[in-house]
């Protein structure tokens, strides 16, 4: 992609390398990598595009051919010379959300907007398999923008050919982005996702970052590594294309699991046998309700967790029924990944006094936490967390909103975000503390608790419970403002609490907090007396 040889290289020499292992497995069907095919199909999609400059979109997902599809898509790319390239993810615009990723957008859609973003792309062509041509919002879309369209297959080899009535580009570009690697869609936890502008330096360093953390690689040529990575979440977001990117760099085989369920996910793990693996904290609570027997999960050394915050008693729980940690890892679609975690050495000496933590920053990491004026706190008090690498902001500090204290060991406490805090008469409500509190109730699953405007207060505080399983019809209201009453002063208490089956989330199994609001419309402004 655009002047950035460095990665590519990097990558290409990975693709070299598995000609006799599977690199992909998906539903039974495995894939070694190659280059043949690929040479054919960049060839022929050399011969159908004109002109020669035009940027092109690649529609792929999380299913069976997923990864293979997009790890040919990438060798065709290659062997192409794409300088300009978007992949879209069909899978939200079943949903609720698509993106497109790779050089320059990643976007967001509604249902009823469907394909609209597509428009406003201003991309020329658009690669997918003959499924997603059959969907006739795409190619309506496709045909509406004037775009080339070129149909793909993996199997039983790879090809690409024109779409019948899409045979020629008739629209118009995009401007050009330089240095942008992808503009990566947020989570869309705290409102709407939006675009998050990602520099290839800043990707191609946090790639790098992980293939010097691989162990156990042999010095000279590169190896297809045994163990897989097992790639669990949304590509649409930060955590699967770090995932999904980061096992090509490193030579290590991709296991795809299209929606993360846990009996599936539990054959897989009986499967493929990895020794690590990642998870989001609502996926590993559900794992631990399964029950599943300790000695299936016997070659994991340990899971890492990320997207939400983990709670420690569940941490605990895990570690007692396995026999092996969560190490717990933090990190934001604007650093391209992690900046810190847990490592296992850290975890068996130091977890007990540090109960909590996300761990410590990562290497070339600095952190600090920050008042108002940008002045650092004293260790163990409560600031503005602000983050400073290579990786990140040109090597500035840069400020997250999130509240956070250090310890002077250099770990990391992550306190709430700044923007979360609810101004309730005056009175600040941070909503962990309540949420802690909900949480205690024996028949509560996970809480979110969030702010609405009140006319009188400003702001109060309301909060959507999840009842455990078979207690959604026997779980009140007014029991669960008991409860809040006994532990919390009077100004923290929620003013509404609707108890559901399940929290709204989004891909990444992350509680949306703006579809938790939305459940609130209704809540009239005298609800905001004192609760």
């Amino acid at each position: 992609m655009r002047g950035q040889r460095g990665g590519q290289a990097l990558i290409a020499n990975q693709y070299a390398v598995g000609d006799a292992q599977d690199a992909i497995a998906a539903r039974g069907q495995r894939h070694v990598m190659g280059d043949q095919d690929q040479a054919h199909a960049a060839a022929r999609l050399h011969a159908l595009q004109e002109p020669d400059d035009l940027g092109l979109g690649v529609i792929v997902e999380r299913k069976p051919d997923f990864e293979k599809g997009l790890d040919d898509a990438l060798s065709v790319l290659r062997g192409f010379g794409g300088e300009d390239v978007h992949i879209l993810g069909r899978a939200g615009i079943a949903e609720e959300y698509r993106a497109a990723f790779a050089n320059e957008e990643v976007i967001h859609s509604c249902p009823v907007e469907r394909f609209r973003d597509l428009l406003s792309l201003k991309i020329g062509a658009l690669l997918a398999d003959p499924q997603d041509w059959d969907v006739a919002v795409i190619k309506d879309a496709a045909t509406a923008a004037g775009l080339l369209g070129v149909r793909i297959t993996s199997v039983p080899r790879l090809e690409v050919s024109p779409v019948c009535g899409l045979e020629r580009f008739r629209g118009s570009y995009h401007e050009q982005l330089p240095g942008c690697c992808i503009l990566m869609l947020t989570s869309g936890t705290t409102g709407e996702p939006k675009r998050v502008r990602l520099a290839y330096k800043s990707f191609e360093r946090a790639m790098l970052t992980q293939a010097s953390l691989e162990r156990g690689s042999a010095e000279g040529a590169t190896q297809l590594k045994r163990s897989p990575t097992l790639l669990t979440g949304p590509l649409v977001h930060i955590g699967g294309t770090y995932h999904a990117v980061a096992a090509i760099v490193c030579a290590r085989p991709l296991a795809i699991l299209e929606k993360f369920n846990v009996a599936d996910w539990h054959q897989m793990i009986l499967r493929h046998r990895p020794k690590v693996t990642a998870l989001p904290p609502t996926a590993l609570r559900m794992v631990l309700d399964a029950n599943i027997p300790r000695a299936d999960l016997s070659s994991l050394r340990c899971i890492t967790a990320g997207s939400a915050p983990l709670d420690p008693d569940m941490a605990d729980a895990w570690q007692a029924r396995y026999g092996f940690p969560i190490l717990d890892v933090y990190g934001a679609t604007e650093f391209a990944g992690a900046v810190a975690a847990w490592t296992l050495e850290d975890h068996q000496a130091l977890w007990r006094s540090k109960r909590g933590s996300v761990g410590r920053a990562l290497p070339n990491i600095e952190l600090r936490s920050v008042d108002q004026s940008g002045t650092p706190v004293a260790a163990g008090n409560v600031g503005m967390l602000e983050v400073r690498s290579q990786q990140v902001g040109d090597g500035n500090w840069v400020r997250t909103t999130d509240l956070a204290r250090i310890d002077g060991d250099g770990f990391l406490f992550i306190e709430g975000r700044a923007d979360d805090a609810i101004i309730r008469g005056g009175f600040k409500v941070l909503p962990p503390d309540v949420e802690a509190v909900l949480r205690t109730h024996p028949d509560v699953q996970d809480v979110c608790v969030v702010g609405i405007p009140d006319a009188r207060l400003g702001a109060i505080p309301v909060a959507a419970v999840q009842a455990k399983e078979g207690k959604n019809a026997s779980l009140h209201e007014a029991e669960l403002l008991a409860h809040a009453r006994k532990h919390l002063v009077a100004y923290q208490v929620p003013v509404h609490i609707k108890v559901l089956p399940d929290l709204p989330r989004t891909q990444a199994m992350k509680v949306s907090k703006h579809e938790v609001r939305r459940l609130f419309a209704s809540v009239s402004p005298d609800e905001g007396r004192p609760a």
